[in-house]
């Protein structure tokens, strides 16, 4: 029988593991149909929509790891890597539909930026026939995954490296190198990074899964002849016919084996012989390091803590904050274009101006007020819910539990977004909950779960048990120390968490469309759907409210998380001079 201390547990297992279990199942039952695989691999378009997909997504993940890694090895003191997470929350908050539209807006043949070059510069007069966007090769899907990536993959990083106990043990692995003449870059690719790197499996995994099986991005700004697999997919899942759902399945479960061939082979290729000793090796200084007195390198390192000269170090000055602030003025440019865009009426090519502004995309969105509030109701909702079994999975389930079972709550994230809708749909047509605005809230509770987790278990696992037994050798109860001391003490981490949460609710698409049937209009729905019709500006509209509301609570969380300030005791008055 099971002791009673594990009945909460059990039944926190209950509230996530059955329904993620249970549309895990009939997804799978979703893929066994033998003639949808054979319909699947006769069609002429799959190979080329699976070759599309591969390379996309592989090259996607590969430059945001390198961006991210190059970024960080620029920034290898604390000081330097607190001022780049800074801006991290501003740019994770930007969906990433709202990005690519944003992104459509400036690179598009009658975008800003080539009206900015024309007509002196390269003389067209009318748009060029270029393919900036959906353009065959994937590039323009690589370019929106990889700059929204490379926050996500800095924020992961941020949380393993900015801990009070890997800072300082790091700074003092980079300091000892330093001793021994290594500079800064040397020093981090070779001590820092093959540490960090195994940390960012389950991040990187993540950023994988979605490269390689994103639908709205891929609608949004292409490929289109031929799509992606998942494209193609959700066409086939969208169709009436019975046949045409099941090839649909068929090819998100194609999808799943491709990331976990992908995950395979880079897994197989880290723990290769020749790349581990290329990782680990060591390097001789240069000659300009060796030219250093031993002397000024002892003061180097001590000062900087990872072999940096002495050098400016204004954010703007430094390598790392031109690359930070470079990063940061991509996304600005985006949300320049969104916001320009929404008050366009009319606008000929090569006009840098539009000869018209309008305020009419504006005023269809306040007259769908219903839209915006389905949105904010179900983000605050999701994210209020995984949360709080976030909170509770983690103070009260037993270390062995989570060890265990906890991988599986992360499953939202290394699936295809394809698959786990197959499965959720399924789910709600079961449980009776189809097209109802509690399937809905529950798919969305279920994608910001695993967020909201991987947000807040750093945190958890890092705080200092010593409070509880200073709480408890002092007579509090349990409840009283967590009230006062613990919460208190993570709320900036909670907040930042709910934050997330809500962020990944506003961007839901496929299951807002697909359990929704429809009948659920959210800021991304609309968004997404505008994109393909051509209404530029009321697209922008719609994407700048994808990014705006995010903010909004982002700021919020900041705002809740902030330092608390004490006011300075007056001194008593045997100490004032008179």
């Amino acid at each position: 029988m099971r002791a009673p201390a594990h009945k909460p547990t059990a039944a926190l297992l209950a509230l996530v593991f059955v329904p993620l279990l249970w549309s895990l199942g009939q997804a799978v039952l979703a893929g066994w149909d033998a003639a949808a695989w054979l319909a699947l691999w006769h069609d002429s378009q799959t190979l080329p929509a699976l070759g599309l997909s591969l390379w996309t997504g592989l090259a996607s993940t590969t430059l945001a790891t390198a961006a991210a890694a190059a970024l960080l090895s620029l920034s290898a003191t604390p000081s330097l890597q607190q001022r780049l997470a800074s801006s991290q929350p501003f740019m994770l908050a930007m969906p990433h539909a709202a990005f690519a539209m944003g992104l459509v807006l400036l690179v598009a043949p009658t975008g800003w930026l080539l009206r900015l070059l024309s007509p002196w510069a390269t003389g067209l007069l009318a748009p060029p026939p270029w393919p900036t966007t959906q353009d065959p090769w994937g590039l323009g899907l690589i370019a929106v995954l990889a700059l929204k990536e490379t926050p996500f993959v800095l924020w992961a990083a941020h949380a393993h490296l900015l801990r009070p106990d890997v800072a300082q043990r790091l700074q003092r692995e980079l300091q000892l190198a330093a001793s021994f003449g290594y500079g800064a870059q040397v020093a981090w690719w070779r001590i820092v990074w093959p540490q960090l790197l195994p940390r960012l499996a389950a991040p990187l995994l993540a950023v994988l899964a979605y490269g390689l099986t994103v639908v709205d991005v891929a609608l949004v700004i292409g490929p289109a002849s031929p799509p992606t697999l998942a494209v193609l997919a959700w066409h086939w899942l969208q169709d009436a016919s019975a046949l045409e759902n099941a090839q649909g399945a068929a090819a998100a479960w194609t999808l799943a084996a491709l990331v976990a061939v992908s995950a395979g082979a880079g897994r197989a290729l880290l723990q290769a012989p020749l790349w581990r000793r290329r990782r680990t090796r060591g390097a001789p200084a240069s000659a300009h390091e060796r030219s250093v007195s031993p002397r000024l390198r002892a003061d180097t390192a001590g000062n900087a803590g990872a072999g940096l000269l002495r050098r400016p170090t204004h954010r703007f000055v430094h390598p790392a904050g031109r690359a930070g602030a470079a990063l940061l003025a991509i996304y600005l440019a985006v949300l320049a274009a969104l916001l320009l865009g929404s008050f366009i009426g009319s606008w000929p090519f090569p006009e840098l101006l539009p000869a018209r502004w309008s305020l009419d995309a504006w005023g269809t969105v306040w007259d769908s007020a219903g839209t915006l509030w389905t949105t904010l109701w179900l983000g605050l909702l999701s994210a209020t819910c995984a949360l709080l079994w976030v909170v509770a999975w983690l103070e009260w389930a037993p270390l062995r539990w989570q060890q265990r079972l906890q991988g599986l709550a992360y499953a939202p994230l290394l699936l295809p977004a394809l698959l786990w809708v197959i499965g959720l749909h399924r789910l709600t047509l079961s449980w009776g909950l189809d097209a109802t605005a509690a399937g809905v809230w529950l798919t969305h509770t279920l994608a910001c779960l695993p967020y909201v987790l991987l947000s807040s278990v750093g945190a958890y696992s890092g705080f200092d048990t010593r409070y509880a037994q200073l709480a408890a050798s002092l007579g509090q109860t349990h409840l009283h120390f967590l009230l006062r001391v613990k919460w208190p003490l993570l709320r900036a981490s909670l907040a930042r968490a709910f934050a997330v949460g809500f962020a990944v609710s506003v961007a839901q698409y496929l299951p807002t469309l697909y359990v929704g049937a429809g009948r659920f209009a959210t800021v991304t729905t609309e968004a997404v759907t505008l994109a393909a019709g051509g209404q530029r500006s009321l697209m922008a509209a719609f994407a700048w409210l994808q990014w705006l509301l995010p903010v909004l609570v982002f700021a919020a969380a900041a705002w809740l998380g902030r330092s608390r300030r004490f006011a300075k005791p007056a001194p008593a008055l045997g100490t004032i001079r008179r």
